[in-house]
């Protein structure tokens, strides 16, 4: 693979491009500080309201064996995120940009139309996830609920006008809302531990159990999330770092860190929601659990208190809103990298939310709001299958010494993020011949 074909253009985002200083000369850790923010608004993709549907549906079915999924999927998100820090570092390009460059537009068009496509599902399920959660906790109807979100568009602009430090210190006081809803539900539901620590075992019946491959691929997409790669790759560069060999070594490292430990959040997270539906309705005989209403509402009678529900409807209503935000930001920098188009980052959140708002809209005024659960989990599916079209060229470029210089992706690190690549293949092969034999 040759060399880029020209000079990077200007940065997505460029009214927040290396706006956040990093000092020189100081301690590791204050210089962690100041990459600390990143890894957290790639996180919040990795717990959206997607995320809920495929979980709760998960441990409501099959207990805690889905765990397992959960782990290697989180596995995989930190070795793709790092190869997103990477690219960006090394060749000062987001996936998006480098996309552009290094492809001819027959290849790089349907890339971005791929993309537009994986942000779209990502939309969808975030406006039926916070249509529910103002559902669940003020009584909304979900009809009325899925233009409210349009709204949040004032809540992004009132963020990015402030700086991009009070975007991300917004996202981590939502996360940590998150982290204490569930360890308070998990303390109600008193789960059985060694279940818990048996299902991150490997189970030979998630290949082979057509339903449970479903949910399994409906997992690894709300885990991996497409627009996250290109997301990390553009956001990574606010930072100021150094442009000789060794600051961006350390900015590498650095940036690492970040999504890795913000990553475990995520991973304690989406297990704490397979946990509890494992705990409450798999271990109650209620295994065909896919809409979180409806599992919002068994809650009380499950665990005896009115405490747990309403800590559910706040942990959904602010992944909504945290969700809204991280795709706002991928959905600008998926359209200035791949097609340098430019507009107002609200414009581009109204027609998102827009085409996200029909599909929600539909099921819920033709079938009725008990059939969004399904709607939620096909979404991450839709996600999973999308998957490749951005881990292929991501791979292709970090492991090219031509493109990446010496920070080159290790040919371990390669080996096994094409590896994931090729997993991820063949799991959506598989559950594409599941559904033409009507095995479903």
């Amino acid at each position: 693979m040759n060399a880029w074909r020209s000079e990077p253009t200007s940065p997505s985002m460029s009214e927040v491009f290396r706006s956040i200083a990093v000092p020189s000369g100081r301690s590791p850790f204050r210089r962690f500080l100041a990459f600390i923010g990143p890894g957290y608004l790639v996180a919040v993709g990795y717990m959206d309201p997607g995320n809920w549907a495929t979980s709760l549906a998960g441990g409501a079915k099959f207990g805690y064996t889905l765990l397992f999924v959960a782990l290697l999927s989180n596995i995989m998100a930190i070795l793709l995120q790092s190869l997103c820090a990477r690219l960006a570092i090394a060749s000062g390009r987001d996936l998006a940009q480098a996309c552009r460059d290094a492809f001819p537009r027959w290849v790089s068009v349907p890339l971005w139309l791929f993309a537009e496509a994986a942000i779209i599902a990502t939309d969808l399920a975030e406006v039926i996830g916070t249509a529910i959660g103002l559902n669940l906790l003020f009584g909304i109807p979900l009809e009325i609920g899925v233009f409210i979100t349009a709204a949040d568009v004032f809540l992004i602009l009132w963020l990015q006008n402030r700086g991009f430090r009070w975007v991300e210190a917004f996202v981590i006081g939502l996360l940590m809302v998150i982290a204490v809803s569930f360890t308070v539900q998990l303390a109600m539901a008193d789960p059985d531990w060694n279940a818990v620590i048996v299902g991150y075992a490997p189970s030979v019946e998630i290949v082979t159990n057509p339903e449970m491959l479903y949910l399994a691929l409906g997992i690894i997409g709300a885990t991996v999330m497409p627009h996250n790669l290109y997301l990390h790759s553009g956001i990574v560069q606010t930072r100021a770092y150094g442009q000789d060999p060794g600051e961006k070594r350390d900015a590498l490292r650095m940036a690492t860190w970040d999504s890795t430990i913000a990553l475990m959040l995520a991973l304690m997270v989406n297990s704490s929601i397979l946990i509890l539906a494992a705990a409450t309705f798999n271990a109650s005989g209620n295994t065909e659990i896919v809409e979180i209403g409806q599992a919002q509402a068994l809650l009380t009678p499950l665990l005896g208190s009115a405490l747990a529900p309403t800590l559910f409807g706040i942990a959904l209503l602010a992944c909504g809103l945290n969700a809204t935000v991280t795709a706002t930001m991928s959905g600008q920098i998926v359209m200035e990298g791949f097609i340098n188009f430019r507009i107002s980052p609200v414009l581009r959140r109204l027609i998102t939310r827009l085409i996200a708002i029909l599909p929600a809209i539909t099921v819920i005024l033709i079938w009725g709001s008990e059939e969004t659960g399904q709607l939620l989990i096909l979404s991450q599916v839709v996600l999973s299958f999308q998957l490749p079209f951005a881990i292929v060229p991501l791979v292709m470029f970090t492991s090219s010494r031509a493109k990446m210089g010496d920070l080159v992706a290790p040919l371990w690190l390669t080996a096994l993020c094409a590896l994931i690549a090729l997993t991820i293949i063949t799991l959506n092969a598989n559950l594409l011949w599941s559904l033409a034999a009507g095995v479903f």
